[in-house]
């Protein structure tokens, strides 16, 4: 088996090298002075990658004035240019960032254009030095996709495979391939059917990158991405990770980097009694999630018992509860609280998302089960909340777009009444 390397700006992933910790600012770009103190920060942390949003030509040129600030200051930290429909802006990145973030898919509704302009864009960056990473998030397939397989991991993986072999044709290999979605298990089920198509269609494997969408915050936002990317880091899957949190994103860093330690291990086949020492209570998140959840999501285990320390304190019966009913959740076996699908934000979300989360979380305790989506605006939100019950989405304008499933109910709410009408919205439908 061919197994191919992407090379980033110098960071090179892919089979034999070592895992790269990515994350991504959540300022706006144009804000070029607090996207370069992010940066820095980043770096700081030990952000292998570092990603910004790049809606059109404004945002490629203040994303230059970053990178030249960045490289005066020492700071090598390779960036990442995060397209979704425009596709000049694509061709334009290009000849900036070290990579270029797309969805192919979402350059034309017409699917020859969007070919075309694709392969515009592998031309440049061949010419540039300029990797790409094809990410394909679930919910937001096409319908020409959705049609013949359905929003499924069979519909995603025949997605992305559409691009690479355009890649492979022409012969362009600085590639990386992300499926992610906010379901820990279609997100697992896709990567591991993406590698398999990959070895018996093109005889060669692409890195990937890893990620749990719209994990949320806190402890469970921890645990969610800990399962669906511990799930495949035990198995070998996983050439670079991303943990997206909706908190300053130089929080997903140590995260990712536990993650990225405990790659490769797993707990023996059949465990159900389990022991963790932790140095603090991420770490032990991060550690029980990894070593638990695999067996969970796949339905190899049903239940498990617990004793663990943090800091040489034993954990108390009502703290393994919490987490216990934390992890089943996060692994799709058992709801006992509200789900809350959230967006880490970044330069396109025109209001604090962090503290509305919490506004949100505190207002919809009550809901056990409920899988309500709080997303920052539209270019990803009604796409990637696919799992969602009920969605509060950004409109800009201080304006909000209340979703039941995957349908707009309530258009241009002020963004003060938000809450308060997705409370109604949420109790006058179960």
């Amino acid at each position: 088996m061919k197994y191919l390397s992407c090379n980033i700006g110098g960071v090179v992933i892919g089979h034999g090298h070592p895992i790269a910790v990515q994350s991504m600012c959540d300022t706006d770009t144009m804000d070029t002075i607090r996207s370069v103190a992010q940066c820095r920060d980043l770096a700081a942390a030990g952000c292998d990658i570092i990603r910004l949003t790049t809606q059109g030509p404004r945002q490629v040129e203040a994303l230059a004035q970053i990178k030249a600030r960045l490289r005066a200051d020492g700071i090598a930290t390779p960036l990442v240019a995060d397209i979704h429909f425009n596709a000049d802006a694509a061709l334009a990145a290009a000849l900036v960032a070290e990579k270029v973030r797309i969805n192919p898919g979402n350059f034309s509704k017409d699917h020859a254009v969007a070919m075309a302009k694709f392969a515009e864009l592998l031309e440049i960056c061949r010419d540039n030095g300029t990797a790409i990473r094809i990410g394909l998030n679930h919910g937001s397939l096409g319908e020409r996709i959705t049609s013949q397989y359905g929003d499924t991991p069979l519909g995603m993986v025949r997605a992305v495979m559409e691009w690479l072999q355009v890649c492979v044709e022409k012969e362009f290999y600085n590639v990386t391939v992300s499926l992610k979605a906010s379901n820990t298990k279609v997100m697992a089920d896709a990567y591991r059917l993406l590698r398999r198509t990959m070895e018996d269609e093109l005889g060669m494997v692409f890195p990937l990158h890893l990620g749990v969408t719209e994990a949320g915050a806190g402890d469970t936002g921890r645990i969610k991405s800990a399962v669906g990317i511990g799930t495949l880091l035990s198995e070998g899957i996983g050439d670079t990770i991303r943990v997206s949190l909706t908190e300053n994103p130089v929080n997903e860093v140590p995260v990712a980097q536990k993650l990225r330690d405990l790659a490769g291990s797993k707990a023996p086949e059949g465990t159900t009694d389990f022991c963790i020492d932790a140095a603090d209570r991420e770490d032990f998140l991060v550690k029980a999630s990894y070593m638990i959840g695999p067996a969970l999501l796949d339905g190899r285990i049903d239940d498990f018992n617990l004793k663990a320390t943090i800091a040489g304190r034993d954990l108390t019966e009502e703290e393994i509860s919490s987490f216990k009913d934390d992890l089943m959740q996060a692994c799709r076996r058992r709801f006992t609280k509200p789900e809350y699908i959230a967006c880490p934000g970044c330069g396109r979300t025109l209001y604090n998302i962090q503290n509305l989360l919490k506004e949100v979380m505190e207002a919809t305790k009550e809901f056990a089960g409920v899988k309500i989506a709080v997303m920052g605006c539209i270019v990803n939100g009604p796409g990637e909340m696919a799992d969602a019950d009920f969605g509060y989405v950004g409109e800009g304008g201080g304006k909000v777009t209340l979703y039941k499933g995957p349908e707009p109910v309530m258009r241009g709410i002020p963004q003060e009444q938000g809450v308060e009408k997705l409370v109604e919205l949420i109790r006058n439908s179960i």
